[in-house]
């Protein structure tokens, strides 16, 4: 059962606790407000202003268990404050068990300081992105929107063909073996019961070269350093992937950057001002 009072006194106190810099926000001259302000914090939750005044207020509607994991994420809880969370809105909190889809705190301030002409993605171990920057969107597409096996660029990479067209073909071999062998590793750790099973056992029922690759046992096939890509409006572009892991959550963080004065970096720039015009995935 929902607790409302509790709920309503939690968010206050954690969006009064919340300054803007914690979550990439300027601060202004004129900023009175203790904390973040409502609009602020509906904002980084993904829900309209109204909706979250109402749950403070104690008098809005009981939030779905989704809505609670994106206010979590927006509020940049702990998976402590994250699980009493659940608990005050009524549900039950989500297993911690392979739980990589929650993102530490750490991690979203490092994630909210980046700039707006850097592409950048956190990713689950399967490859599922969780969040992207405004420029990571313009490079790739709005990845966040997939659902189901989709949400995985593994589970992609062999059964859309719009996942392939994004990388040169010569590439595509080398980028099969490794979705496949790091798949298998996450098995290794997950277990036959895990989402990676799951995933194993469907890309096996519907690709012929994801069945013929999994027979090979391959594992510890690493991502190259240097990325490359094709978009429809810049063309191609190589760029560096800094990757950053958080180990308790096994979440990644992705950072592309190219070479200053290289064409990809010029490239980049431009891509920055006319930002997602064309997502490449959606193509």
């Amino acid at each position: 059962m929902i607790d409302r009072a509790g709920l309503a006194e939690f968010l206050l106190g954690r969006r009064q606790a919340l300054q803007p810099e914690d979550v990439g926000l300027p601060r202004g001259k004129r900023r009175r407000t203790r904390g973040l302000r409502r609009e602020e914090v509906a904002a980084l939750c993904h829900m309209s202003p109204d909706y979250f005044a109402r749950l403070e207020r104690a008098s809005g509607p009981q939030p779905s268990e989704q809505m609670v994991a994106s206010i979590a994420q927006g509020l940049h809880l702990s998976r402590d404050e994250r699980d009493h969370l659940f608990r005050l809105a009524g549900h039950q909190p989500p297993s911690r068990d392979g739980d990589s889809e929650f993102i530490s705190p750490g991690m979203m301030r490092i994630f909210d300081r980046l700039t707006d002409d850097t592409p950048a993605e956190i990713v689950t171990e399967l490859g599922e992105t969780l969040r992207q920057t405004p420029l990571g969107v313009a490079l790739v597409g709005d990845l966040t929107r997939y659902t189901g096996p989709s949400r995985s660029i593994g589970y992609r990479w062999f059964t859309d063909s719009a996942a392939r067209a994004i990388h040169p073909a010569e590439d595509h071999e080398f980028l099969s073996r490794m979705y496949v062998s790091g798949l298998r590793g996450v098995l290794a750790v997950r277990g036959p019961t895990s989402k990676a099973a799951h995933l194993a056992e469907l890309l096996t029922a519907e690709s012929e070269q994801f069945r013929t690759l999994w027979k090979h046992h391959e594992v510890g096939i690493k991502p190259r350093a240097v990325k490359r890509y094709l978009h429809p409006t810049v063309g191609p572009l190589e760029l560096n992937c800094q990757i950053l892991l958080d180990p308790d959550q096994s979440n990644l963080l992705l950072v592309y950057t190219a070479v200053p004065g290289s064409e990809s970096y010029e490239k980049l720039q431009l891509l920055s001002v006319i930002g997602a015009t064309t997502p490449l995935e959606a193509r």
